[in-house]
């Protein structure tokens, strides 16, 4: 009989919850957050909600939201006890969705969720996530930091993020004005951003690879891979601001085979010429390591190519000088044909 044994007092950190911890990260990050603050953001961190006005600035605003992961790159954040960019590929996978269509990026939530909060390690991650948005020009508006005991093994957690931004009716970009004769240039990648990386974690798995030794050029693999996702909005809302936009597919998970046809209307096909541009040693080392036929790597990895912009040709030229100006390694990797029918609307040549 355990009726009369007296109980202790039970509490929510006996039951593996810290509120004082999720305060004391919540300090942590308000400093990181105060760096991204734009005009239209009425209150940050702290509330219930952000508040943000549109103002006057816009005359017919269209709100496009977008929300991604990081997938199981995260894995090898915990295994490389790297958490500082993480959060960078966070921002990116969702600003970068937004941002093909005509959208500038305004504001940015982040979710964060573990089994036992470690303070230092959040802020970590948190810092990441307010450079991506001090690189894509938004707001860290606020968040959630979920600490669910038994739900994730020490060390661990789990990242989404969610961001809203705003384009005018009528400067939004769809593909609809894309036409036989057009130009299709791609930015180029910083890496693998944050796709495939189920089947990279695999080949460094069947080898046995040791991804701090091994050496990628003359920089560890570990470094290679955890490189953090490019952020194209600044460079390419400067792009827009100068001339009509026809077209632009962020480059993630099904790579460009994958990610082009989302933007082209039926009757025209894209073809591309895989020589135009530099895939980088890492997809080199990925293939050869992994025996991948170059179908596959096409389908899993952007290649080198992060971003693909859709242009008048005679605005190439321009546009490729506008762009190399602003940081961006660019190249003319094909054009726009008309489709055959019955035929792919990719196709990429030699």
């Amino acid at each position: 009989m355990t009726d009369n044994i007296p109980l202790q007092p039970l509490t929510y950190r006996a039951a593996g919850v810290d509120i004082d911890a999720g305060d004391a990260l919540v300090d942590k990050i308000k400093p990181f957050a105060r760096r991204t603050m734009r005009p239209e953001v009425l209150n940050g961190i702290g509330g219930f909600g952000a508040l943000i006005s549109l103002g006057d600035r816009f005359r017919e605003p269209v709100l496009v939201a977008g929300t991604d992961g990081v997938g199981t790159k995260l894995r090898l954040a915990f295994e490389l006890n790297r958490h500082d960019t993480i959060g960078i590929d966070l921002v990116a996978m969702s600003v970068n969705d937004i941002l093909v269509q005509g959208a500038e990026p305004l504001f940015f939530l982040d979710y964060f969720s573990c089994g036992r909060l470690d303070v230092e390690q959040a802020a970590r991650v948190v810092q990441g996530i307010a450079v991506g948005c001090e690189q894509a020009g938004c707001a860290l508006v606020g968040g959630e930091t979920a600490e669910m005991p038994d739900m994730y093994p020490p060390g661990e957690y789990d990242l989404a993020g969610f961001a809203v931004g705003v384009v005018e009716r009528d400067a939004m970009i769809n593909g609809g004005a894309i036409t036989a004769g057009d130009a299709v240039l791609g930015l180029a990648s910083s890496g693998a951003h944050s796709n495939g990386y189920s089947l990279i974690r695999k080949i460094i798995d069947v080898k046995g690879v040791d991804v701090q030794s091994e050496k990628i050029g003359n920089i560890a693999l570990a470094d290679a891979l955890m490189t953090p996702t490019r952020i194209y909005v600044k460079s390419l809302l400067a792009l827009m601001k100068t001339m009509p936009v026809k077209g632009m597919a962020h480059i993630t998970g099904g790579g460009l085979p994958g990610n082009l046809p989302r933007v082209l209307p039926e009757h025209v096909s894209a073809r591309l010429v895989s020589s135009a541009w530099r895939r980088g040693a890492l997809f080199d080392w990925l293939q050869a390591a992994g025996q991948i036929a170059e179908g596959e790597m096409l389908r899993v990895f952007n290649c080198g190519i992060g971003m693909v912009v859709i242009i008048e040709n005679t605005r190439a030229d321009e546009a490729i000088a506008l762009l190399t100006e602003r940081g961006e390694t660019v190249t003319r990797i094909g054009e726009i044909t008309s489709r055959v029918d019955g035929k792919s609307q990719i196709i990429i040549d030699n």
